[in-house]
C-alpha cells in the first residue's frame, strides 16, 4: 500500500483509490479507517466440495460455470460459500497439460483484495485486507492464520519464520514447524514487547511524531508498507508512512537502527547483495529514491546516505535489485520505470522503461528477466540484453484490477534450439481479489495471451490469443 507526496502532480484520494479496496471504481475516495475486518476469528473454507477440484468443464462463458450456480432450482453451489473460488480448470502441475508459456492456474478471492504476498518453495502465501493468511499449495489451500494486526501489507519469510508487515505498523512474527508445515505459531512482534517497555521508560527513546505527539524510536507509528530480507547478514528492513526505515536483526527480534530516511511515506525498500552488496535502497512518496551504505558495528548496524538516484515530481511506489547484475529498478505513479547499473556504490542512469499507462504498483526480477505490475491491470515482461538495452518481450493481462503484487520462481531450465532456456513461475495478486499464476520463458518467440474466457474450454487450449 502506498502513499501519495503532497507535491506530486496526483491527488491524494485520487492516487489511493486504485492502490486501495475498490478497483472497479477507482475514483472513488478511500478512508483508511475502513480497512480492518470486524472479524476476530480466522474462518477456513467450509463447503462439502473440495474447491481445488481438477475437473474439466466446457462451458460456454464464465457464468454458465458450474461452480456458480447449483442445477438443483437455480439454488447457489456450495462453492460460492469458499472465501477463494478456483476456477475448473488444468492441473498446471501436470507437465503434459500445461501451456509452454503463458496464464495456468488463478484464484479468486471473495473476502478480501490481495494486497501481498511470497513464495517459499512450493507454498505460496497471500495476505489482504480480511487480515487472513492463507497458505496454498499447488493451488490448492494448504493451510491459514489471522492476525488481528490489520489488512497484510508485506509478507516475507526467511527459513521457517514468516514476517508480515500490517496496516497498525507492527511486524507479526510467525514459525513454521518442519513436522507440521500446516500449523503456524506466532512466536512475537518487532519490536518485541519487552525491548518495547525498556525503550518507553527512557526519554531518549523518543522522537517527534505527526501533531507534535512524542513516540517510541524502535517502533513504527503508521503502517508498514514494504518489508525487504538482507539473509546473509540476518537483517530485516522495514519502510513505514512514517517516513523511515528501521533495520531489524532476525535472530534477535531488535530493533538495531532506526533512519529517518525521506520527507514522506517510505514506499518500497530492496536491500541488495552481489555486486551491490553493502546497499539499501529506499524510495518514497516524495519522489525520491535514495540508496544507502551499510556498516556494521558488531552486534549493531549505521546506515549512511550515498547518493540520491531520483529527484521527480511523481511518487516512487516500487523498488527491484537485480542480484546479478546489481541492477535497480523503479517504478513510479507516472507509470514509468527507471533503472541504474554499476558497480557497489558507482551507480549511474541506465534510462526508462515505458510501457504502462498507470502508477507501476510492484516489481521483480528473475535472471534476465525483469517484471512490473500496474494499475492499469497489466503485467509487463522485460528482457535485458547487452549493455543497457531493455526490450518489453510481452504484455500478461487478466486481471482486472490494478496489481499490487508480484513474486517469482525459478521453475528450471529447458532446452530450445539448443540452447538453455530459464523457466519462471510468477505469481500475481491484485485489487480484482484474485491472485494469477504464470509461466515465462525467457526466450520467449511464443508466448501465449491466455484470457480468463479461454481456460474454461479446453478446445480453446490451442487457439490461445498473441499479445506483445
Amino acid at each position: 500500500m502506498l502513499r501519495e507526496s503532497k507535491n506530486s502532480s496526483f491527488k491524494v484520494s485520487k492516487f489511493r483509490d486504485h492502490l486501495l479496496s475498490k478497483p472497479d471504481a477507482i475514483s472513488a475516495t478511500y478512508s483508511r479507517h475502513g480497512e480492518d475486518s470486524n472479524d476476530e476469528n480466522f474462518e477456513p473454507w467450509r463447503g462439502n466440495v473440495s474447491a481445488a477440484t481438477t475437473s474439466y468443464y466446457d462451458v460456454s462463458s464464465v457464468e454458465d460455470a458450474p461452480y456458480l450456480m447449483s442445477p438443483l432450482i437455480n439454488q447457489p453451489s456450495p462453492y460460492a460459500k469458499s472465501p477463494w473460488i478456483i476456477p475448473p480448470i488444468y492441473n498446471p502441475f501436470e507437465e503434459d497439460r500445461s501451456p509452454k508459456n503463458g496464464l495456468i492456474g488463478s484464484l479468486v478471492r471473495e473476502e478480501g483484495h490481495v494486497y501481498s504476498l511470497a513464495i517459499s518453495g512450493d507454498l505460496l502465501y497471500t495476505g489482504s485486507d480480511s487480515k487472513n493468511i492463507r497458505v496454498w499449495k499447488n493451488l490448492k489451500e494448504f493451510s491459514g492464520f489471522k492476525s488481528n494486526s490489520g489488512l497484510v501489507k508485506a509478507i516475507v519469510i526467511s527459513a521457517d519464520r514468516v514476517f508480515t508487515g500490517h496496516q497498525d505498523g507492527k511486524i507479526r512474527v510467525w514459525k513454521l514447524p518442519v513436522e507440521d508445515p500446516r500449523t503456524h505459531r506466532r512466536i512475537g512482534s518487532l519490536p518485541s514487547f519487552k525491548d518495547f517497555v525498556k525503550s518507553s521508560m527512557n526519554p531518549k527513546s523518543y522522537v517527534k511524531a505527526r501533531r507534535n505527539k512524542s513516540v517510541v524510536r524502535i517502533r513504527h507509528f503508521d503502517a508498514v508498507s514494504c518489508l525487504s530480507l538482507d539473509e546473509d547478514l540476518g537483517l530485516l528492513y522495514s519502510g513505514s508512512w512514517d517516513k523511515t526505515m528501521k533495520v531489524w536483526s532476525i535472530a534477535e527480534f531488535k530493533c538495531l537502527e532506526s533512519v529517518s530516511a525521506h520527507d514522506d511515506a517510505v514506499n518500497a525498500v530492496a536491500a541488495a547483495s552481489g555486486s551491490s552488496g553493502g546497499l539499501v535502497f529506499t524510495g518514497s512518496a516524495d519522489g525520491t529514491v535514495k540508496a544507502w551504505r551499510r556498516e556494521l558495528h558488531g552486534k549493531s548496524t549505521r546506515h549512511f546516505l550515498v547518493t540520491v538516484l531520483k529527484e521527480q515530481e511523481s511518487a516512487v511506489t516500487s523498488l527491484a535489485v537485480n542480484r546479478l547484475s546489481g541492477s535497480v529498478y523503479c517504478g513510479s505513479s507516472d507509470g514509468l520505470i527507471n533503472f541504474w547499473e554499476g558497480i557497489k556504490h558507482d551507480l549511474s542512469h541506465g534510462g526508462v522503461l515505458r510501457g504502462h499507462k498507470m502508477a507501476v504498483l510492484c516489481l521483480a526480477t528473475g535472471g534476465n528477466l525483469v517484471f512490473s505490475g500496474s494499475a492499469d491491470k497489466s503485467i509487463c515482461v522485460w528482457t535485458r540484453g547487452r549493455g543497457r538495452d531493455h526490450a518489453c518481450l510481452t504484455v500478461l493481462t487478466g486481471h482486472t484490477g490494478p496489481v499490487k503484487c508480484i513474486s517469482v520462481q525459478e521453475a528450471g531450465e529447458e532446452e530450445s534450439h539448443g540452447e538453455p532456456d530459464p523457466c519462471w513461475t510468477v505469481y500475481t495478486g491484485s485489487l480484482d481479489r484474485s491472485v494469477k499464476v504464470w509461466r515465462v520463458h525467457e526466450n520467449l518467440p511464443d508466448l501465449k495471451q491466455y484470457t480468463t474466457a479461454s481456460l474454461y474450454s479446453p478446445a480453446n487450449y490451442s487457439t490461445p490469443r498473441r499479445r506483445y
